[in-house]
């Protein structure tokens, strides 16, 4: 006589149990494997975020809330080529570089010239301007129903499906990322950084052009981390403008100070922590709504103890408090 075992709410019969539950365990083993690569892959992407700003916050001591509007402008510049015209990420992420860097370029130029808080404040308006335009030019970007439907990355005939290939290929972005931002800041360029950060007048008075170099590595800044965005605009295939607000510029910033600023592998432990600890509210049973919110309140108090308590972060060498 046949079995029969209630699971899941159906009835199953016990003779095909064993391979429904075997089936089952598979693909929850698949789903968490997929989770996991997910994971993997957003840290591989903030990693490319963190380098980035670690160039302008850490090396050279500019404080910006405006690095997620250049992630946004990478992105959607990536996703509108795409989208329009059909470019290849190949050149799409070029020019996003490029685009960005300019926007860089543009608002680095005026606003470098003040210094400390108003610069905060100048790279804070910046921010809710490009968030703002994101969000109101429909035509352009689709305002808050944003662009569904970007295609794939996609190298000679082979498309970027799983969440294997595109993590490799998120990896190798943030290791050439990683390697052109060192070699940036062991040049002679870097140490002019470091000169600026310690003391602007006393580089100054070496005969160096400050403002040259303070727009420029705001410019490479912008430049780099368009990467970043063009990649997560490929990964989700959706951007909409609530990805690029000030909270995940305060995020990114907070990569920065808690990982280590003034060294670029501050900014790979930053990214690590900072996006697998929260992930694991999911586990808690909260509600999604009471998760969000716990994670802001996660990353500002964890901003507020390293500010107050290790401002130089896990593995960095400067300290944003000033004795």
């Amino acid at each position: 006589m046949l079995r029969y075992a209630r699971n899941d709410g159906c009835w199953v019969s016990g003779l095909l149990l064993p391979i429904y539950n075997r089936d089952r365990n598979d693909a929850l083993h698949e789903l968490l494997m997929e989770y996991l690569l997910h994971i993997l892959i957003l840290i591989g992407i903030y990693i490319i975020v963190g380098i980035s700003l670690n160039l302008v916050a850490g090396y050279t001591g500019l404080i910006s809330v405006a690095h997620a509007a250049f992630y946004g402008i990478g992105a959607y510049t990536a996703a509108l080529l795409s989208l329009n015209f059909g470019i290849n990420f190949t050149v799409a992420i070029p020019i996003a570089i490029v685009v960005s860097a300019l926007f860089g370029f543009l608002i680095g130029f005026p606003s470098l010239r003040i210094r400390d808080d108003f610069f905060v404040i100048a790279t804070f308006g910046f921010q809710v301007i490009i968030f703002q335009i994101m969000n109101n030019w429909m035509e352009l970007t689709h305002g808050p129903l944003g662009l569904p439907g970007i295609p794939q990355p996609k190298l000679f005939g082979y498309r970027f499906t799983s969440h294997v290939d595109f993590l490799l290929l998120t990896l190798v972005f943030a290791v050439l990322v990683f390697f052109i931002a060192r070699r940036l800041v062991q040049s002679p360029f870097g140490n002019v950084l470091r000169a600026i950060r310690e003391d602007e007048i006393f580089a100054q008075s070496l005969g160096k052009n400050v403002n040259y170099y303070k727009v420029m590595v705001f410019s490479i800044g912008a430049g780099l981390v368009a990467i970043g965005g063009a990649l997560y605009a490929y990964y989700i295939t959706f951007i909409d403008p609530t990805s690029f607000t000030v909270p995940e510029s305060i995020f990114m910033l907070s990569i920065v100070i808690v990982g280590g600023a003034g060294r670029l592998s501050g900014s790979i432990i930053g990214a690590i922590l900072l996006v697998s600890i929260p992930e694991l509210l999911r586990f808690l049973g909260m509600p999604s709504s009471v998760a969000a919110n716990m994670r802001q309140i996660l990353y500002g108090g964890l901003l507020v103890a390293f500010m107050m308590f290790r401002p130089q972060g896990i593995w960095g060498e400067f300290s944003f408090r000033r004795e």
